[in-house]
């Protein structure tokens, strides 16, 4: 069985990455980082071996054997409720393994004859322990769900475009690329969606023990403004903090990220009932909505808004360009002068917004944009670099200061706005230097 002989590989990989060391704490750098890979193998190649098992109680417990199917023989109502039993995880996390495994699984018609497994190139990742059972659960869930809409054939397309992205990504990042992919398997799907989503928006206060409690449920449409102006005023706060002369050091900001969100908010209702301050601090946060011209000129598909994963739809995207503080970037057309050599040192607004459509926010670690820096790739000064978007890339700080201490390189692979930013690890991290995708070309699903 393909499943037995992957996970007998994988831990002898684990075994041969201990190198029979007697405790954690005697493990190298390198080992470390060996084991986890062989943990990560082994979980995968685990996961692969529990959905085939949950497929085969799921067979082996269908209606029509009614008191002798596997899982009543047992007590048990469902399989699910067997394996959630035997396993120690959740009904809700035994359905899904139970999902996933029939859905790649090999099938049989109505006289017995063999079929392709419904979704093959998933079922194929998870045997090769590419994928794990929870990413695979993902995949599997949003192409059922786009099924109908899309038709047969860009499912397929979808699902390999699917797998292969989503090979090395963690499960957070999976979600962020089926974000995506949801809105290029259904394009026509995105207003239903968004009307749905605006009427179950809502927000309850309530006092308890002294304090006001807030639970807002807000559309990305309704979110956005609230999104960047929050996170506009913590940018200003933590530029206020470093740029603090060091004899005020004892008195800096000391709050936390929660509390001057919590702040931000007091802030900006105080201002709206009638402050005479008008200044607020918000470090430049503006909304920023994304799309294509032939979405604009259509009326369909969807857009993006810089710092949230979730699209909205063309509708959505033109009532908000039509808000002050919004500024609709529509890629395709005319635009300005992107590419400006050595006659500059900082990059212009209109530069960094191409970068933000390029990078997605840092282009390593995936903050949002207004966390982040345009920076030269080859230094202006040192290097003699110019100011042009194959030059540039966004970064927040704490990955700023990781690409120059820790001597990462960063490779620009082809134009504009298309481009994609490649991250080069030194060698003592690995030997071949593999270079890793950045940017937002991570969660883009190619057509």
């Amino acid at each position: 069985m393909a499943q037995l002989t992957g996970m007998h590989e994988a831990m002898a990989r684990l075994d041969s990455a201990w190198s029979d060391a007697d405790d954690i704490a005697v493990l190298s750098r390198e080992q470390l980082l060996a084991v986890n890979d062989a943990i990560g193998m082994l979980q995968r190649r685990l996961g692969a071996l529990h959905v085939a098992v949950a497929a085969g109680i799921a067979r082996e417990s269908r209606a029509e054997l009614g008191p002798d199917g596997l899982a009543k023989q047992h007590g048990f109502r469902t399989p699910a409720k067997l394996i959630a039993a035997t396993t120690g995880v959740s009904t809700a996390e035994a359905i899904r393994l139970v999902a996933v495994g029939e859905a790649t699984a090999p099938r049989a018609d109505l006289v017995g004859a063999p079929l392709p497994a419904r979704y093959a190139h998933v079922g194929a990742a998870l045997a090769a322990g590419d994928l794990s059972a929870q990413a695979a659960g993902l995949i599997t869930s949003l192409l059922e769900r786009s099924r109908v809409a899309a038709g047969p054939a860009r499912i397929e397309q979808g699902e390999q475009a699917l797998v292969e992205a989503a090979v090395g990504l963690s499960l957070d990042d999976v979600r962020r690329l089926l974000v995506r992919a949801e809105a290029w398997l259904d394009p026509d799907g995105a207003e239903p969606r968004d009307e749905e989503r605006r009427a179950a928006r809502s927000l309850t206060m309530f006092e308890r023990d002294g304090m006001l409690h807030l639970n807002a449920r807000l559309d990305i449409e309704s979110a956005a403004p609230v999104v960047t102006a929050i996170r506009g005023f913590v940018s200003a706060a933590f530029a206020a903090r470093k740029e603090a002369p060091a004899s005020e050091a004892s008195d800096a900001d000391r709050r936390s990220v929660p509390m001057i969100q919590a702040d931000a908010l007091t802030v900006f209702c105080t201002h709206v009932i009638g402050c005479e301050s008008r200044e607020v601090p918000l470090a430049g946060a503006t909304v920023v909505v994304r799309m294509t011209l032939d979405d604009l000129q259509s009326g369909c598909g969807s857009a993006t808004i810089d710092g949230l994963d979730h699209t909205v739809s063309a509708g959505a995207a033109r009532r908000m360009a039509a808000g002050a503080g919004v500024i609709p970037w529509v890629l395709g057309g005319e635009s300005e002068i992107l590419d400006w050599g050595r006659e500059r040192r900082l990059f212009t607004r209109a530069q960094r917004m191409a970068l933000v459509e390029r990078d997605g926010g840092c282009a390593m670690c995936g903050l949002p944009p207004s966390m982040t820096k345009a920076h030269h790739i080859r230094w202006w000064q040192r290097d003699s670099g110019p100011t042009d978007l194959s030059n540039g890339v966004l970064l927040c700080e704490t990955c700023h200061h990781r690409i120059h201490d820790n001597g990462w390189e960063i490779e620009i692979d082809g134009a504009g706005v298309s481009a994609r930013v490649w991250f080069i690890p030194p060698r003592y991290v690995d030997l071949e230097r593999p270079p890793r995708l950045g940017g937002r070309a991570r969660f883009d699903i190619a057509a």
